[in-house]
């Protein structure tokens, strides 16, 4: 087996097992869910181990406590396949407050289980992401984010050693652990096309048992990956999907909210501050996959089509950034939205911490769109001063950060506080 790469959400693991009785590990498949959880469990069941899983079926479905029996964390790989375990869970937490860290649950996410326990306070909740570049170790990580939360002052200058066909490689093979697994690149990109496969062909029936068309689920994917990063409403994805293959607007949402309970579709709600009228603000939410390599798969692209197309590489540099940033910030619950208004001034994301504080961001591939980038930045940022001055009773906090992530080499700190980093140069 291959030497298992540290991942930023152990640390967080390892805490919640502290604080609850047992934890659910969520994610979209192959994002290394089981893996991680291994590392820190002292027994397991896989329910998916055939030579076992009909005589563990039947135990957890007639007493299924019977299998909570064994060292702690214990693991339950593929859980949903035994839905039963939940209430046995959830009541062995009721009934022993005072024992933690007891148990873990992860599964492939293409499974859905209507419980009628929550497992609130009892089950806690983690969701995983595909891997960053820093876990990756393509990133050098020499700019800490958390860092520039803590002293902004601090950054200077950093340099990244990551080329634009790096950078290129990375969103067309996406941060799927199995990557490292092989050594050929080819082989290494073949691991998105085939989660993409398996996504429309069999994980969107399988989630629920109801059987869903395939050659529907592959033309939504395909709408949503042309709009990547975008705010094409739904309408727009649902007309541009029925060219591929004709269902009505019932199935298509019917279609689209599968994808999101399989964790594929990662949408991003707007951020609307007070400083331009309701009817200004654009409100909708911008198009987004949790990992670009998934849109790459199911355009058909590989790394050479973007020597000819920066405009589509643009957008699929945005959703590689936002999947970093959201796995960077998971420690201080980051949250990401985005500002867009009708008079064209845009922040690509705005990143909230659950302390309040936040960083308004833009992502550009090279250096000739910074300038306008940080503009933007500075905009919106005196906006939020000139509101605050007006309505004194309800000041609005100004922004922590103004950052422009890029595809470029080196990074350095403008004269008007904008902080210009590589996405090459960043960890958590």
């Amino acid at each position: 087996m291959n030497e298992y790469k540290q991942r930023i959400i152990d640390e967080e693991i390892k805490f919640r097992l502290k604080v609850f009785g047992a934890i659910l590990i969520s994610g979209p498949k192959g994002c290394g869910k089981t893996r991680s959880a291994k590392q820190i469990s002292k027994s397991y069941i896989e329910f998916q181990d055939e030579d076992k899983r009909d005589m563990l079926l039947s135990v957890a479905n007639t007493t299924p406590s019977k299998l909570l029996e064994g060292e702690t964390p214990r693991l339950f790989d593929e859980w949903q396949d035994a839905h039963k375990l939940w209430g046995a869970i959830r009541k062995y937490c009721d009934d022993n407050p005072e024992k933690k860290g007891q148990f873990i649950l992860t599964g492939s996410s293409s499974s859905y289980i209507n419980s009628p326990h929550t497992g609130t306070l009892r089950i806690s909740n983690i969701e995983m992401l595909p891997l960053s570049l820093y876990e990756s170790g393509n990133s050098n990580g020499s700019v800490s984010l958390n860092q520039l939360f803590e002293k902004p002052n601090s950054f200077t200058s950093c340099h990244s050693s990551m080329s634009i066909d790096d950078i290129i490689f990375s969103i067309c093979c996406g941060g799927w652990p199995a990557i490292f697994t092989v050594s050929n690149n080819d082989e290494k990109l073949f691991f998105a096309k085939d989660l993409f496969n398996q996504t429309y062909k069999k994980d969107i029936s399988h989630i629920d048992h109801i059987k869903r068309n395939s050659n529907h689920a592959k033309a939504i994917l395909k709408s949503i990956s042309r709009n990547i990063c975008t705010l094409a409403n739904k309408e727009v994805i649902y007309n541009d999907a029925k060219s591929y293959s004709y269902f009505s607007i019932s199935t298509f949402k019917e279609y689209y909210d599968a994808l999101e309970r399989l964790n594929i579709i990662q949408d991003i709600d707007a951020w609307c501050p007070q400083i331009r009228s309701k009817s200004a603000l654009r409100s909708g939410k911008k198009r987004n996959l949790v990992d670009p390599s998934i849109a790459v798969a199911a355009l058909g692209l590989n790394p050479k089509y973007f020597n000819h197309d920066f405009l589509t590489l643009g957008f699929l540099f945005e959703s590689l950034c936002i999947r970093d940033l959201k796995v960077y910030s998971s420690k201080n619950n980051g949250t990401i939205s985005y500002y867009h208004d009708k008079y064209g001034l845009e922040a690509d994301c705005v990143l909230h911490l659950e302390d309040g504080r936040y960083a308004l961001i833009e992502f550009k591939l090279g250096p000739h769109a910074i300038d306008d980038g940080a503009k933007h930045l500075c905009k919106i940022e005196y906006l939020l001063k000139e509101y605050n001055i007006k309505e004194k009773q309800t000041p609005l906090r100004l922004p922590d950060l103004k950052m422009i992530i890029t595809a470029t080499e080196y990074g350095y700190k403008r004269d008007d506080g904008v902080l210009v980093i590589p996405i090459g140069c960043l960890k958590d």
